[in-house]
């Protein structure tokens, strides 16, 4: 998908020549806002008697197209709503934008105009709503159409602008502006690579679309082979790719943009199944096309590197993805194998369709030698997540406080919000193996609890985060700025981590 243009300008609502303008109403509170009053009046009252028959009310997401008829340089007005005032937030300018600009895709215009909200969240500057706000229009108006050869793709709209007045907030605007652009870049870029089949997207593939993203500015690539990973001992990865005729790959990009050069780096690890049938433990077939996106924590950490490069981010970010395919076969990896990780650790494989853990495992360990500040994995990892936290919480665990404290902050700037989970001693217990040091699974109860615990025996003393995506990286239905199907959620909290970690 092409991204939408976006810029920004000093100039007044009511003299600006457009083929739609965005403006945005609080439930409740008439027509709020210099903008909209004055355009109101070149309309003779118009909008003001719109409101008052509560044809628009200015409740969250609602959308009203109005043809000004020539009275104003605006061709159409796009009114959306905010909700009540007192309960608007990034997420809710953000969610507006991406129903306004689906509006705006139905009138065919080409491209529109907008102006800052006149109620502003409390303690948000103008950097973060206008990001919220280009975020909220990039992704509105995605669309994936690859694949379609006969149905015409919908009309895409090519830019937005800005509407400032002075040159004071332009400068926080346009701040705004590069931000939101480029996480939302990274989201549709992460859509993108989760919408591929899986016969397009082979763990080859990943590592192509690895290598291109390696061409940025202060980014460097290594991807081991399987003989290297032999080499090393990555047993479960490899244990896990056994099925399979693709081989796998481990990815490692490093960015350096840090001012010092021997800052610790953040650590990103992404688990990357290209496929997942569950293996020898087949998935029922039910839903099973869904797995094409198992490889969406992957496809997020190489993203946010990328995004890092484009933000000219200063620190030390590094982001390692370990590529399999989970396949039956007659050299498939069987219930009851042992394995022996990178760490020398080893693992019955009670369960093969619990094979996120065992990849990250061996990722989670190379990532150890890096001496992370911050180490963060991400992974669509259980089904008890989805069954724990339903489709709007990211699952998270951690043994750092101060981490876990940031990304909770981010994600709820970024409208991807966690929600922390326990990770106690006591559920290893579920773990225990009679014949190995663990077992990959624990029993139904705790699912999502066991599997973060398995993670944890990998990741030493380092402040580390487990971010379970299974809940949120699907959508089956289409809301404000999130498509059916892959959602990529988590992107935008790891990009607004990083951004947020280097102000």
């Amino acid at each position: 998908m092409k991204i939408m243009q976006v810029t920004g300008q000093v100039g007044q609502a009511e003299t600006t020549s457009t083929e739609a303008l965005v403006l945005t109403h609080c439930e409740g509170e008439g027509l709020a806002g210099q903008d909209a009053a004055l355009i109101d009046r070149a309309l003779g009252g118009s909008l003001r008697k719109l409101a008052q028959s509560k044809e628009f009310e200015g409740k969250a997401n609602e959308v009203l197209l109005y043809h000004t008829q020539g009275k104003v340089p605006a061709k159409r007005l796009v009114l959306v709503g905010l909700g009540k005032k007192n309960e608007v937030t990034l997420e809710t300018i953000r969610q507006a934008l991406g129903s306004a600009v689906k509006c705006v895709r139905r009138t065919k215009a080409d491209s529109f105009t907008v102006t800052l909200p006149s109620v502003m969240p409390a303690g948000m500057s103008s950097v973060e709503v206008a990001q919220a706000m280009v975020e909220g229009a990039i992704l509105g108006s995605y669309q994936f159409t690859v694949y379609r050869t006969t149905a015409a793709s919908e009309h895409t709209v090519a830019g937005m602008t800005f509407l400032i007045s002075g040159k004071d907030q332009l400068r926080q605007v346009t701040e705004g502006i590069r931000r939101g652009v480029a996480t939302a870049e990274a989201t549709v870029f992460v859509r993108d690579l989760c919408n591929h089949p899986a016969n397009v997207l082979t763990p080859a593939k990943v590592a192509s679309e690895a290598k291109a993203v390696a061409k940025a500015e202060r980014i460097s690539i290594t991807i081991l082979e399987q003989k290297d990973m032999e080499r090393l001992g990555m047993g479960a990865l490899l244990g896990v790719a056994r099925g399979s005729q693709e081989p796998p790959k481990f990815i490692v990009l490093e960015y350096n943009g840090a001012k010092k050069k021997d800052e610790r780096p953040v650590v990103l690890v992404g688990k990357t199944i290209t496929f997942d049938t569950g293996g020898i433990s087949l998935k029922p077939a039910e839903n099973m096309e869904h797995m094409k996106a198992d490889m969406t924590g992957g496809a997020e950490v190489l993203a946010s590197i990328r995004a890092a490069a484009r933000l000219k981010l200063p620190l030390r970010l590094i982001s390692i993805l370990p590529v399999a395919e989970n396949m039956p076969g007659g050299r498939a990896i069987k219930p009851g194998d042992i394995v022996t990780t990178l760490s020398g650790k080893t693992v019955e494989v009670q369960n093969t369709d619990a094979e996120g853990r065992l990849i990250l495992a061996d990722g989670l360990a190379y990532a150890m030698r890096y001496k992370p500040a911050a180490l963060i994995d991400i992974a669509t990892l259980t089904g008890a997540c989805v069954v724990a936290l339903g489709q709007f919480a990211i699952g998270m665990f951690g043994t750092d406080p101060s981490l876990k404290e940031q990304i909770r902050k981010s994600g709820q700037k970024a409208g991807e919000r966690v929600w922390e989970m326990p990770l106690w001693e006591e559920y290893f217990e579920q773990l225990k193996s009679d014949v190995a040091d663990m077992r990959n699974i624990g029993g139904r109860g705790g699912g999502m609890i066991t599997a973060a615990l398995f993670l944890s025996k990998f990741v030493g003393d380092c402040p580390w985060v487990h971010l379970d995506i299974a809940s949120t990286d699907w959508s089956e239905r289409e809301r404000a700025y999130v498509p059916k199907g892959p959602t990529a959620i988590g992107t935008r909290l790891l990009v607004q981590y990083l951004i947020d970690r280097s102000l």
